[in-house]
């Protein structure tokens, strides 16, 4: 294992740029503060917000981070060019610790079929670049994109011309999902013995791993032991395609293994990865998968007998960690119709949200109905209130009334009241229709259509409750396209899934509509990033 000058681990977090990139995950400006919030609690190193060039939107959202958030570094992305670090410059500015992440394709395949340059000018481009990035800030990331099938002779010429300029972080990124563990860790200790500057600590690797081959956490942690000083991942390992290397699985290889890894650390707070990932999946609209290592609901779950024999009689028998390490534990006590609007604000503070005081105004309205239908309300419960609060948009219209008819000897038809909300309370338009459908849930989306002279086509659709028992609240998150070809998120939550999924439908129509309202806004484009 190469000893590097600094064997602490920066965890550069990229769940609101790389991570928010996957089709559907697009999250709205308090979503993402809320995102972010949370990782400073996590004590991430690194917070990339975004890429400002690529929208209004994400400008935005990397500036208002960058102005509130606390503690960790804040990354805005940009490639080489000129326009793309101006606006980064500009969206980081506010922060106390800013950093410009730029990036430029480097490998054969990309410089030959891609941007058709030689060798020279890509450093010449490269060059310009981060010293452009160091006139607005002193931190500056350069990542030489698609790195892991970069030859090394070159890598290591660029890594030393953009570090001459002024770079302290080269972030080697695995774009594609190419690399291998053994090859890939060479890569990273070649590189480490070919710069002075990595064994001085002048500047540090960073890696960047994807996950189409599933060997995203397993090339980052051999690019650790190899010298890699700083890990580029997501909560989940949400991203691009197959996503990106896992935080919480790199976070707990680094300290349940401390035995391999010796003398290697890294700052993250455990005991928050698990609210992290709750918050993430709830924010993306992304459902964790219940094998999922660490924060998957099975994780630390035992139905063998052997296996339950062993834990009751000593835990270490069949956990290497402890669940209550990583942010698992007993559920607080449930609120009850009868809570106080200071238990609930309690209790949202406690969940990690951060609410103004029309915030908790609605949110202990919309508890109070909850309360009502059902005997407690749970963290979850109030979770789900609050994400349905914070997703809203502007609404044009909202659910009125809902009755459906349905059964196996019966047409689903479903009649739905909806109100157009007006400037003016008098000027508030109440319409209704009826439709018929495959099933309940069908023919109120497709009353919905008619009401609204939408047309959305259905991708995605996920049901699940949010708590325990038969009055549980079931929360849905819809994702459809309504010709454009973007996916629109929606999500809606009730006791009733029926009207849960319709709320969820409607939520979706108006971010549709809203986002067609936005004059002179800049729409996101494709671009290619490490």
């Amino acid at each position: 294992m190469k000893k590097a000058k600094n064997q602490r681990i920066r965890i550069f977090d990229t769940t609101l740029r790389d991570g928010e990139q996957c089709p559907g995950a697009s999250m709205n400006l308090r979503e993402k503060m809320q995102v972010a919030r949370q990782l400073a609690r996590l004590k991430v190193d690194v917070i990339e917000a975004g890429f400002p060039v690529i929208s209004d939107g994400d400008f935005e959202a990397v500036e208002t981070i960058s102005k509130q958030i606390k503690g960790p570094i804040i990354a805005g992305l940009a490639r080489c060019v000129g326009r793309d670090i101006d606006a980064a410059g500009e969206a980081v500015k506010h922060a106390k610790k800013p950093r410009i992440h730029v990036f430029l394709a480097t490998s054969k395949i990309h410089r030959e079929h891609k941007l058709n340059k030689a060798q020279d000018e890509i450093v010449r481009l490269a060059v310009k670049g981060v010293k452009q990035a160091k006139s607005y800030v002193d931190d500056v990331e350069f990542s030489p994109e698609d790195g892991s099938r970069t030859e090394l002779d070159f890598l290591v010429r660029i890594c030393k011309a953009v570090i001459a300029e002024g770079a302290t972080t080269i972030n080697i990124p695995d774009t594609v999902g190419w690399a291998v563990p053994d090859q890939f860790g060479e890569l990273i200790g070649s590189l480490y013995e070919s710069v002075p500057e990595f064994q001085s600590g002048k500047a540090i690797i960073s890696v960047h791993c994807h996950n189409d081959l599933g060997l995203a956490v397993a090339n980052s942690l051999a690019a650790v032991r190899n010298g890699a000083r700083q890990v580029e991942c997501t909560v989940n390992g949400i991203g691009e395609r197959a996503g990106n290397a896992s935080l919480e699985e790199i976070v707990m290889s680094l300290k349940t293994r401390g035995d391999y890894y010796a003398g290697i650390s890294c700052g993250v707070k455990t005991n928050e990865i698990v609210k992290s990932s709750k918050l993430v999946s709830s924010m993306s609209g992304l459902v964790v998968q219940r094998s999922k290592a660490i924060v998957g609901e099975n994780a630390f779950a035992h139905s063998s007998g052997i296996h339950q024999d062993g834990i009751l009689k000593k835990r270490e028998t069949y956990e290497i960690m402890d669940p209550v390490e990583v942010g698992w534990g007993q559920t607080e006590l449930p609120l009850t119709k009868h809570s106080g609007r200071a238990a609930v604000t309690a209790r949202l503070k406690h969940l990690g949200f951060k609410m103004t005081d029309d915030d908790v105004t609605a949110l202990f309205s919309k508890f109070k109905e909850i309360g009502d239908k059902k005997k407690f309300v749970y963290d979850e419960d109030l979770t789900a209130l609050v994400e349905g609060h914070i997703t809203e948009v502007p609404e044009t219209w909202s659910l009125d009334y809902l009755n459906v008819t349905s059964g196996n000897q019966t047409v689903p038809t479903a009649t739905v009241r909806l109100k157009r909300a007006a400037k003016k309370k008098k000027d508030e338009e109440v319409i209704q229709d009826a439709s018929l459908g495959d099933g309940p849930v069908d023919a109120a989306l497709k009353a919905i259509d008619r009401l609204t002279k939408t047309r959305g086509r259905v991708k995605d659709y996920n049901i699940r409750s949010v708590s325990e028992g038969k009055d549980a609240l079931g929360e849905v998150t819809i994702k459809a396209d309504f010709g454009s070809g973007q996916l629109v998120t929606g999500r809606g939550a009730s006791t009733d899934v029926i009207e849960a999924s319709a709320k969820a439908y409607l939520n979706a129509v108006n971010r549709f509509l809203y986002s067609g309202q936005k004059k002179g806004k800049k729409t996101s484009k494709t671009v290619a990033q490490p």
